[in-house]
């Protein structure tokens, strides 16, 4: 799971994946 949260630190530009991958740690 570290690569997902490598992608939503890199996918804070605006891309919405950083959303996806806050939800699935969020839960």
């Amino acid at each position: 799971m570290a690569k997902i949260r490598q992608c939503a630190i890199y996918g804070k530009g605006g891309i919405g994946k950083s959303t996806t991958t806050q939800n699935l740690v969020a839960a």
